[in-house]
């Protein structure tokens, strides 16, 4: 290790909360999909942010406002109108479906906005109704109600007692959630990709099954979209790939291309918050919508749905080529920019290190997973590269010429 990175690696131990355990590097530029670190060295990046820096690094749209923004005003609270505010909602909702939007600073913070709208609706229209049907397999943020319907017990257990009224039953299994359904029941709140379990995928026709058992039970259907949204599946949203609309979705990550913020967007039947129902001193600032209203402006300027679509499909065409080459790869989940690799093999954590040794950054989820999540701007030659490098670390892993 350089002394640059030694240096820094110091001071983090003395002042920084152990919550994390980082790679061995510290980054210091960035620029399209390309991170530098303090020595020097660049790397290929497909771990985007944690799917937050959908535009890349250092995007133009996203510096120039940023700076235009800065010098009109950066904060001035939900006390009054501002213009950045509007403009990004009503982007937003043009992606979307008919709704009205509640910005906040984080997807944590959108589910637990989301879990207030369900349970005052319960009171509205279901006699008290507050049960969420969750799914096992969901990761939906680390505040305390997000963490309730979260299902992994490593990120509860040492929380408890979490908020009462979730259950969580299996995932992509419509029958499951149907048996769980009773008079306490008030939404049923799922990822049409969860991504923190490795990227797995709900059906089609169970998202659509979903729509019509929560019509037919009078239920909110609540979507995390918080990773697997912003044109990140080669749609705008995961759901639209099933043709439905939910009444209530969270949104995060990619929304700001790189600030924090989050959002609910409500539709007809769900929007149902009153003055002091809800609030948040930074939610909606004029500095995070200006920014907000650009990403969205530039995915559509630049065609970046569609680049996720395309890239997307190049990327796992190289990985499947991988496993016929006799990479430990049992399958490739997910759409567009959102892929998950199944290992054969509990070697996820060592090929992210390697991988990074190499210049390419990816993510594990697991012993056995990794998870490929890079900006939507990602090339096809920078996906054919991608390939070659993780190729020469799957090699190194399993010590093969």
């Amino acid at each position: 290790m350089s002394a640059a990175f030694s240096a820094i690696e110091e001071r983090a131990a003395t002042v920084l909360m152990h919550t994390y355990v980082p790679q061995p590097v510290a980054m210091r530029t960035g620029k399209g999909c390309i991170l530098t670190d303090v020595d020097g060295r660049e790397y290929l990046d497909l771990a985007g942010g944690i799917a937050v820096n959908v535009l890349g690094h250092a995007h133009p749209a996203v510096v120039g406002t940023l700076v235009e923004q800065a010098a009109r005003a950066i904060h001035l609270s939900n006390l009054y109108f501002s213009e950045p505010q509007l403009d990004a909602a009503e982007k937003l909702v043009a992606t979307a479906f008919p709704s009205r939007v509640y910005f906040c600073n984080s997807g944590a913070e959108a589910i637990e906005t989301a879990i207030k709208i369900a349970r005052k609706w319960g009171k509205l229209q279901r006699n008290g109704a507050s049960t969420i049907i969750c799914a096992r397999g969901a990761f939906h943020g680390r505040t305390m109600g997000a963490l309730a319907a979260t299902a992994n017990r490593h990120y509860r257990e040492p929380f408890e007692p979490l908020p009462r009224g979730f259950i969580h039953v299996a995932y992509d299994d419509l029958g499951a959630v149907e048996t769980a359904v009773d008079d306490s029941t008030v939404a049923v709140l799922m990822e049409p990709i969860e991504g923190q379990s490795g990227v797995v995928p709900m059906s089609d026709e169970t998202l659509r099954g979903l729509r019509r058992l929560c019509d037919e039970r009078n239920l909110l259907l609540i979507l995390d979209e918080i990773q697997s949204g912003m044109g990140r599946t080669g749609k705008w949203w995961a759901h639209q790939h099933a043709g439905i609309v939910p009444d209530v979705m969270a949104v995060a990550k990619g929304l700001g291309g790189g600030l924090p913020i989050g959002a609910v967007l409500a539709g007809p039947r769900a929007d149902i918050f009153t003055p002091n129902d809800h609030g948040s001193t930074f939610g909606g600032g004029p500095l995070v919508t200006a920014v907000a209203a650009a990403v969205i402006e530039a995915i559509l300027r630049e065609g970046l749905i569609e680049n996720a679509a395309r890239v997307g499909e190049r990327l796992r065409a190289g990985l499947l080529r991988l496993a016929a080459e006799g990479a430990p790869i049992a399958e490739v989940r997910g759409r567009g920019l959102m892929l998950g690799v199944v290992l054969t093999q509990p070697v996820a954590q060592q090929l992210v290190g390697t991988a990074l040794r190499g210049g390419l950054l990816i993510n594990a989820t697991g012993a056995s997973a990794l998870r490929l999540i890079p900006p939507l701007i990602l090339t096809e030659a920078q996906a054919d590269e991608a390939i070659e490098r993780l190729a020469a670390a799957f090699q190194l892993v399993e010590g093969r010429p």
